[in-house]
């Protein structure tokens, strides 16, 4: 049964530099909106829920183009407001072979979404029209107002009865020096109210501090999970695991961790052409197999099937419906549909 499912999160003016070449040696930029908060409502949006985005754009023609793309995506942007002047940009370079793709932010600070104040949204009328919210860690690195505004957002799904869903996404760029220290309280207090959470052993390690004596990964995720569960009383955890090979494909696994229980995904191995959104669809994954009541392995393979078709599709933002991803899931290899 569809969900009304909601983001809060920045919209982003992605701008990419064609081809393989260094932004030093372009000189044309193509552009687009994106942004976890984008990734995930529009996915779900595929997947046939009604998709809302939580935001602030620009009262400017950037702030209507970026509006335009939203709808074009599939996403409702009755909840979303027009002050300000700016968004927030990143340039994309495509990385070959040894050299990674590189993504520069720009402008991050002064977007309107990062400018909004206290009283900018009446979060007690949205959550009487949502199901679930999603949150993003990488929201919580942007200044004092925009943690205020998440986490009375959160406090205010909770108590209407919601589910609350937090992706950690912690990107140690927008945190600075000393990051996991300055981060861990606000983490620890989204975790308290969570219900759904995406995370792995790494994010247990470094922004929760935990220890572990084990080396290998699989059972350090072992260790750590159950206790985050246990101890921040979250339903569902859930992450994946990433193995770039010498061929320079990806490999990857997916777990879920419910009812103290773990179930992993098939490794899938592929070529990657866009690798940018590729977690997010994996959320969407996620939280979709949940709210519609897959099984826990239903649930986790879908997820790490709609993770893999995104690194195939150009841009941040996963474009896979359900029943592509399902095909997906029983297909190794495709052809040509005729």
């Amino acid at each position: 049964m569809p969900k009304n499912v909601a983001a809060f999160g920045e919209v982003m003016m992605r701008l990419q530099v064609p081809g393989y070449e260094l932004l030093s040696q372009s000189g044309t930029l193509t552009y687009s909106f994106s942004g976890t908060g984008v990734n995930v409502t529009a996915a779900l949006a595929k997947f046939g829920h009604i998709g809302f985005l939580v935001s602030t754009l620009p009262e400017n023609p950037i702030g209507d183009a970026a509006l335009s793309y939203l709808q074009k995506l599939g996403i409702t942007t009755s909840f979303i407001r027009r002050d300000g002047q700016y968004v927030g940009m990143y340039l994309l370079e495509n990385g070959f072979g040894a050299r990674p793709s590189r993504v520069t932010y720009s402008n991050r600070l002064e977007s309107s979404f990062n400018k909004a104040t206290d009283g900018t949204y009446d979060f007690n009328t949205i959550v009487k029209k949502v199901d679930v919210v999603h949150f993003c860690g990488i929201s919580l690195a942007m200044n004092n107002n925009v943690r205020h505004l998440m986490k009375t957002f959160a406090k205010a799904v909770k108590e209407n009865g919601g589910i609350v869903v937090f992706d950690c996404n912690y990107r140690p760029s927008l945190w600075g020096e000393d990051g996991y220290i300055k981060a861990k309280p606000h983490y620890e207090e989204m975790l308290h109210l969570a219900d759904i959470v995406m995370m792995n052993e790494k994010d247990a390690m470094s922004i929760l501090g935990l220890k572990t004596e084990k080396n290998d990964r699989s059972e350090q995720l072992k260790e750590l999970i159950p206790y985050v569960a246990k101890t921040y009383n979250i339903s569902v955890i859930a992450g994946t695991h990433r193995l770039i090979n010498s061929d320079n494909t990806h490999s990857l696994k997916g777990f879920i961790f419910k009812n103290q229980t773990f179930v992993f995904s098939k490794t899938l191995t592929f070529s990657v052409f866009d690798r940018i959104g590729a977690g997010d669809a994996y959320t969407s994954g996620i939280v979709h197999g949940v709210m519609e009541g897959f099984s826990m392995l239903e649930t986790v393979e879908f997820a790490a099937a709609a993770g893999m078709l995104a690194h195939t599709i150009v841009g941040d933002t996963p474009m896979s419906s359900e029943k592509e991803i399902l095909r997906a899931m029983s297909e190794s290899v495709g052809d040509v549909e005729r």
